[in-house]
């Protein structure tokens, strides 16, 4: 019974802040790399962070870069996503994808139903 439950999403102004939250059962979350990913109607589904398994390694999409920071608590199994400085164009379903490499290859690859994030004056 796999889960991944976002939170944290809401109604901010430009230049606001918010932290998504995204808690993960039913996988092996220390041996899974994870990733946010957003949607807006009519575009594709875009990633936005990824961060390694133990916490190390980090990618944002350029649009992201410097206001946004990814973060995981493997003895949680949560992974974060700090959003500061944002923008109207940062509106959006945001999602939470686990790529489990637990059990060899291919890995699998876990969402959750997403939170919405609503930047707006």
């Amino acid at each position: 019974q796999v889960q991944l439950v976002e939170s944290g999403g809401g109604l901010v102004q430009p230049g606001g802040s918010l932290r998504l939250s995204c808690a993960a059962s039913g996988f092996t979350f220390s041996r899974s790399a994870m990733s946010w990913y957003r949607q807006t109607p009519g575009k594709e589904r875009e990633l936005v962070a990824t961060i390694t398994t133990t916490g190390v390694g980090t990618t944002y999409a350029d649009s992201v870069k410097g206001r946004f920071t990814i973060s995981r608590d493997n003895t949680e199994n949560t992974v974060y996503l700090q959003m500061n400085n944002l923008k109207p164009e940062d509106t959006a379903v945001y999602y939470c994808n686990a790529k489990d490499m637990s059990r060899g290859w291919p890995s699998r690859n876990y969402w959750g139903q997403g939170t919405q994030v609503t930047v707006s004056s």
